[in-house]
Parts: C-alpha cells; structure tokens; sequence
C-alpha cells in the first residue's frame, strides 16, 4: 500500500480562532491514561485477507475488503448485513451518494461498481495494474485510484457506464503510489512511497503539478488531509513518523514519533491518529500554532495498522486477526482461521 496534509494565509479570524482552540486543549502524557479506549472488540471471522476499511456515517456501516469479497458490518447492531462477492485481490472501498455508488479497487486492474441500496454489483471498470488506495473527491466529481504496479493515479467519472464505460487516462506518477487524499478544491494529493514525496495532482486536468519531500519521514504509507487548516499528515515506515506537510507550499511543519508498520492516519477534531502493524494507535494533536504532540498512545491489536473514522460518533474501527507462529513469503506471522475481528477505539466516556 504506498505514498500521502498552513495556517497563516487566509482570513484572520478563521487564524485567531485556530489560535484560540488550540491553545485551550492542553497536551495530555502520551503515557499516562488518555482521551481514547478500546471499547469493544466485534468478531466477525470468516475467510480473506483485510485491508482498507470504509466508514459510511449516514448508512452506519462499514465497508470490509476481504480479498475476494467485501462485508458489510451494520455499526448499530455489529452484525454482517452483506458480502460483495466477485474481487481476486480487493484493498479499498470509495463511497459516492449522488450517484449511489460504490467503487472497490481490486488489485489486478480493475474497480468493481456496486450498488448502495442493494450491493448488487453493477460491472467492473478496467484501470491499471496494482488497483490500491481508492477516494471519492467531490471537487472533480471522480473517483481516483492508486495503481502501485504501474506507479500511475487512475481517474474514473462516478457517472460511468459500469458494464461498458472506461476510465479517465492514467496519470503517470513516476513513482510507485500508496494512499491518496483531495482538498475537495481540484487537487489530489498521493504517497510516492520508493521516492519519499508527496505527488500534488490536478484533479480536474488530470496533471502532476509538483512533487513534495517528505524529509524527516521515509517510506510514506497512510494519508489524511485537513484542507480547513492546510494541514497534510504522511504515515512513515521508514523512520517511524508523521510528517505534517502545510498544503499551499508542501514545507513540512512537524513531525511525531509513531509506531512500527504504519499503514493509515485519520484526523478528527483536531485530533491526528496513526494505526500500525505493532498494534499502536498514535494520537497526536497540534496544541500551539506549529507545534505538534503525542497525547497519547493506545494499544491496539497485533496487525491493526488500517483504520476508518466515523466522524459522527468519532468511533475508529480497525481490522484484524489473530496470528499464529506461521510465516508468510515476507516473514509476517499468518493468520489464524476465522479469527478476523474489529477493534473499536472511542473517546473514553466520562
């Protein structure tokens, strides 16, 4: 999975009352008890792989790729209300209600189109090869996919004939993309994991505009945009941090130290969070204009290093399994059968 958010340049008052609100939340010990808890764990089993996972606030559920099909969990009850069959080597899911869509890359080359009512699945679009992270970016109104294999972004229109239509040109990268954000105002912002950048890209034209170093990180994985604020957060593997990159000029405003294996950073309200493979979950927030702090690190699950945010109750669910002593090709110990779970992180209730 591979390569992905200035304070000071618009109105004042927006400036003043980031001022203010940061300053009134103090930094909390990153080792003392903090904001965040597991809450619960939902086991759910089952065959396939995961990766990542999809949070739909409005519909209350969340979107599971499972290799070769995606569950539906129903985040009210946590039981399974569907399973999207017809993937070889599914990663991510993008959701589009104005056309009542949804897009599963799947690693091959394609992106499976479905149907949010029924899940029935209406047709598959070809794009290039290594189908990986997937977003919905309003401002274009298209559905952009990181293709690792072929080191190009592939643009898909959300209106597009599912059974004949095809995607936009792939736009060539020049290096291997991982995940992916938009600001919603016509760029695209994608990892270039073997080439520690940021590739800035032009979702209307369809063009690499600049490439940003993501210097003190390496190896950048997990993404995730605050275009209210200018602020770019960057997962890196390799050394283990998140970068904060200002999204008018690319200059990097901070870092933090975060777990082993990152694989996905979300930000909610004012808080950043960094999932990785050791089983941490970083909480990081701004707490003075330009400086950045660990409030807090909670400890997951073993292979957790994907995660969805649900704004709406500020719940984040991350996949994962339990392992036994038996490696994979790359080392990684295997999962056990039908051990497939959800760990929930919620705000501590006071």
């Amino acid at each position: 999975m591979s390569n992905k958010l200035s304070l000071f340049n618009k109105s004042l008052s927006l400036t003043c009352l980031g001022i203010c609100l940061l300053v009134a939340l103090p930094a909390r010990s990153a080792d003392g008890p903090g904001p965040f808890e597991v809450a619960e764990t939902i086991h759910i089993g089952g065959k396939g792989g995961f990766d990542y996972v999809t949070v739909d606030s409005q519909g209350k559920r969340l979107y599971i790729p499972r290799g070769t099909h995606t569950q539906i969990l129903d985040l009210t009850t946590g039981k399974l209300v569907g399973d999207i069959p017809g993937q070889q080597a599914n990663h991510g899911v993008a959701l589009n209600r104005q056309v009542g869509r949804g897009f599963i890359s799947d690693g091959p080359g394609y992106v499976v189109i479905f149907d949010l009512k029924t899940n029935a699945v209406l047709g598959k679009v070809q794009v290039a090869r290594g189908a990986d992270g997937i977003i919905n970016d309003r401002g274009s109104k298209r559905i952009f996919v990181a293709c690792g294999s072929s080191g190009s972004l592939t643009p898909i229109p959300i209106d597009v004939d599912p059974t004949n239509g095809k995607a936009d040109p792939a736009i060539e990268l020049g290096g291997k993309p991982e995940y992916l954000a938009c600001d919603g105002q016509g760029r695209v912002f994608v990892n270039l994991e073997d080439k520690d950048q940021v590739a800035v890209v032009d979702s209307k034209a369809l063009k690499v505009l600049d490439k940003w170093s993501i210097a003190p990180g390496g190896t950048p994985v997990g993404m995730q945009i605050d275009p209210e604020h200018h602020r770019l957060f960057v997962g890196c593997r390799e050394p283990q941090k998140l970068i904060i990159l200002n999204t008018e000029d690319g200059h990097v405003l901070g870092d933090l130290p975060i777990g082993v294996g990152c694989d996905a950073v979300k930000a909610d309200q004012g808080d950043i969070f960094a999932s990785c493979r050791d089983g941490s979950l970083t909480v990081g927030r701004e707490t003075s204009p330009g400086k950045f702090e660990v409030l807090q690190t909670v400890k997951t699950r073993p292979g957790a290093k994907t995660m969805a945010l649900d704004h709406a109750t500020h719940s984040i669910y991350l996949p994962t399994a339990e392992f036994g002593e038996e490696t994979d090709r790359r080392g990684r110990r295997k999962a056990k059968p039908d051990s497939f779970m959800i760990v929930v992180v919620r705000p501590v209730q006071k």
